[in-house]
């Protein structure tokens, strides 16, 4: 019994060291057009989540950046209850 499970694990390494190789293989020698499915550099996002502030168990206002305009959100009950413009501030008094 301890024969055949020493047996099974050595069998699941070699299985993942063989794949791990023929990854690094492909990695290292595939053709250019072959790997244009790996990740590209990630370019700047256009919406941040700039903060967010619980008010309740049920709301919560989010403030959000998206294309360098600030958007102030109300957040209920998981759903949207309503937008408003973060971006002009108001007058004192």
């Amino acid at each position: 019994m301890l024969l055949n499970f020493l047996q099974a694990i050595f069998a699941l390494a070699v299985t993942l060291g063989l794949i791990g190789g023929a990854a690094y293989a492909f990695r290292r020698w595939a053709p250019a057009g072959l790997l244009q499915f790996q990740m590209k550099p990630q370019t700047e996002r256009r919406m941040q989540i700039v903060e967010s502030l619980s008010l309740d168990p049920q709301h919560r206002l989010v403030l959000v950046r998206l294309d360098r305009q600030e958007k102030l959100i109300l957040l209920g009950e998981g759903r949207l209850l309503g937008p408003a413009d973060a971006s002009t501030p108001k007058a004192a008094g």
